[in-house]
């Protein structure tokens, strides 16, 4: 009997957790951003099909902003912190010009939801609104829609 033995299942045991607990850090991280990620589209959609479907623009935004923040709470978002911006098709979400868009029939623009992202375990000076996730969803008016 030598004086090693025993020893490779202790390394083992000890570099294993070593490997596990980053590894599960990162599994953690990934799948909030993802979360996120989904909320975000999910939450763009319903607003637009919120919008698309309001009788006129006032109550459309309203309309918009309240199933963004359902869709976002559905997924486990907290829906306070996103931004909610109607677009033209061909802008930007992040530099567009944003502001009440047309339900005329044949209109179309896009709907984009700005989420910031907490990542689990990161340190404070981490600026959360540099970390952001972008939904967009593209609204077309429906062409037969009788306009008001």
């Amino acid at each position: 009997m030598t004086d090693d033995e025993g020893r490779a299942t202790i390394e083992f045991i000890f570099l294993g957790i070593l490997t596990l607990v980053p590894l599960l850090y990162l599994l953690v991280a990934v799948s909030v951003f993802e979360r996120n990620v989904f909320a975000a589209t999910q939450a763009a959609r319903e607003a637009g099909r919120a919008y698309a479907t309001a009788d006129d623009p006032v109550s459309a935004e309203d309309r918009a902003a309240y199933s963004a923040d359902l869709a976002l709470s559905d997924q486990g978002v907290r829906p306070g912190q996103r931004t909610l911006k109607y677009v033209a098709v061909s802008a930007d979400c992040l530099s567009g010009a944003a502001g009440a868009q047309s339900l005329e029939p044949g209109a179309e623009f896009a709907v984009c939801v700005i989420q910031p992202v907490w990542i689990p375990g990161m340190p404070g000076f981490f600026d959360a609104r540099a970390n952001t996730v972008t939904g967009r969803y593209i609204v077309h008016i429906d062409d037969f829609r009788s306009a008001r």
